[in-house]
């Protein structure tokens, strides 16, 4: 009986964690990953549909700066940073930079109309209903997000929200910006 009571907690306590872990609430500063320019880093590409109901391919801004921020509407880090995001994307999008945050929910379209009647954003937003680009990308805790630079490649990933227009991710941004 004992030994059965164990595992029941053990149980209760990982299904805790899975379920924590899902909308990740840090705002500390992401860790760099350092494998720049490695095959293994190509951001795989793939096309979504808009707000409008426009197809948009990752691969169409090759040449660009990509932020990819996977998020949902139902999570407070992922609307606590949509300032931030918006802030950024409205100074460097005309120096190259491009934001595209992926709505990961099933009835996403409805959801997000509802989230910028009230939180209006200008930046593109993609519609993940069937989570093709989520399950590409291995995304599991939102918010998360991709810096993608000039040639494709994946120079961080970032799990948590944060303020986008300060801190080691900003620099980071304006130094491919610029480079």
């Amino acid at each position: 009986m004992n030994q059965f009571r164990m595992v029941k907690l053990g149980v209760v306590f990982l299904l805790t964690v899975l379920l924590l872990t899902s909308c990740d609430n840090s705002i500390s500063e992401p860790q760099v990953s350092k494998q720049v320019g490695s095959v293994e880093n190509v951001a795989p590409d793939f096309t979504l549909t808009d707000m409008n109901g426009q197809q948009v391919s990752l691969s169409q801004f090759r040449g660009k700066v990509v932020i990819l921020n996977f998020w949902a509407t139902w999570c407070p880090p992922c609307r606590e940073e949509m300032p931030s995001m918006e802030q950024l994307y409205r100074d460097y999008k005309d120096k190259g930079l491009v934001m595209l945050a992926v709505n990961v929910e099933e009835n996403g379209k409805k959801a997000v109309e509802k989230f910028l009647k009230k939180n209006p954003h200008s930046f593109p937003i993609l519609l993940d209903t069937e989570n093709v680009a989520q399950n590409t990308y291995g995304v599991f805790r939102f918010p998360e997000s991709f810096i993608i630079d000039q040639n494709g490649f994946v120079v961080e990933k970032i799990i948590g929200g944060r303020d986008w227009t300060s801190g080691q991710t900003f620099k980071i941004i304006k130094f491919l910006l610029n480079g």
